[in-house]
């Protein structure tokens, strides 16, 4: 650990936008084969800052504090065999650091884990942005993602859609199209400030207070999914929300929006009814009651996780929602967010 006391040569700091409103979510997986994908880049976002030494030999080359569970430990980045966080110790591995450096990775977050807002596609976009630098050449925001993809759905084995660590990578709000899995384009959404200010002033996201189950029913959906094909009416009709969603905030129609969002998570419940679960309803019910006009269950649905909410019109009655909804159920929490202007940042602070 001496090593550690000195002055660090380097220091790499990087961070990424988590996701939310994933209109079109299931789309972007292999068993859809093609799919479209609105989505939206919001702060708070994942951050890894990456102190640099020489390395000459002994214990503690590659070092992983990951913040938020208090945990500090050393890796065998050679290993395959993963130990208490493996999507750090993979993508950390899948990057070569240099033999001749001694890294100490920093991983935080202030979106809870496990609530369908892409957290950990963003925390792999963060380390893999960051690890980048380490190297000569740049990777493009677009490799990132592929990069951090192939981590999850190569390396650990994970089900695993594209569009998370798209959004991450380039931030904004995003129309994406999968032409053939996992191959996408992204086209930002370019949109007035006044337009983007009350999106952003309008959006909620609530966390049920607990970490998103995607065990048995995701399982049952995907076995259903991928022997329907690409062309299943369930599939087709996830897609449709997404150009639904881009066409509506185009025209700054916020009432054709909340409708996109309602019809995907109507079309997620076809799926299977468990995957708008009995909480989601519940702050469904009250969102209603408050003058929303949409809400989307995020990620792929299931028990626990997230769901956005778009308010209308009176500030006064988000506030009144949100009161409500916490109010509801001590475990509900409502997570302040901001519209993402960027998507992965990378940089160095001057030592």
């Amino acid at each position: 650990m001496a090593e550690r006391q000195r002055r660090p040569l380097r220091v790499i700091n990087s961070v990424a936008p988590i996701r939310i409103a994933d209109n079109g979510g299931w789309t972007d997986t292999w068993f859809a084969g093609h799919g479209a994908i609105f989505n939206i880049g919001v702060y708070p976002y994942a951050e890894v800052q990456i102190a640099v030494y020489s390395f000459q030999g002994g214990p503690g080359r590659i070092v992983i504090q990951a913040e938020n569970y208090g945990d500090r430990y050393e890796i065998d980045a050679s290993s395959a065999r993963w130990d208490r966080h493996p999507l750090l110790e993979a993508a950390i591995s899948s990057m070569n650091v240099p033999d001749d450096l001694a890294v100490e990775v920093t991983i935080f977050s202030e979106a809870p884990a496990g609530a369908s807002t892409g957290t950990s596609a963003a925390v792999s976009v963060a380390l893999i942005g960051a690890l980048d630098r380490l190297t000569p050449g740049r990777m493009t925001a677009h490799e990132v993602a592929y990069a951090a993809h192939h981590v999850e759905m190569d390396i650990l084995g994970l089900q695993c859609g594209i569009q998370d660590q798209l959004c991450s990578a380039y931030g904004g709000i995003n129309y994406i199209e999968m032409h053939r899995f996992p191959h996408a384009t992204v086209s930002p959404i370019q949109i007035p400030n006044a337009t983007w200010w009350e999106l952003e002033r309008r959006l909620a996201l609530v966390y049920f207070g607990r970490s998103h189950d995607s065990s048995e029913v995701h399982k049952m959906v995907i076995r259903e999914l991928e022997h329907a094909g690409p062309d299943s009416p369930k599939i087709q009709a996830l897609r449709l929300t997404a150009p639904k969603s881009r066409d509506a905030l185009f025209a700054a129609d916020f009432g054709a929006l909340g409708r996109a969002m309602i019809e995907n998570t109507e079309a997620q419940a076809q799926l299977h009814p468990e995957l708008v679960s009995d909480d989601a309803r519940r702050v469904i019910e009250i969102a209603r009651a408050h003058g929303a006009v949409g809400w989307k269950v995020n990620g792929a649905g299931g028990k626990g996780g997230s769901i956005t909410i778009l308010c209308g019109t009176a500030s006064h009655a988000k506030r009144r929602m949100i009161g409500d909804i916490e109010a509801e159920n001590p475990l509900y929490r409502s997570i302040p967010i901001y519209l993402s202007r960027f998507g992965l940042r990378t940089w160095e602070q001057e030592q």
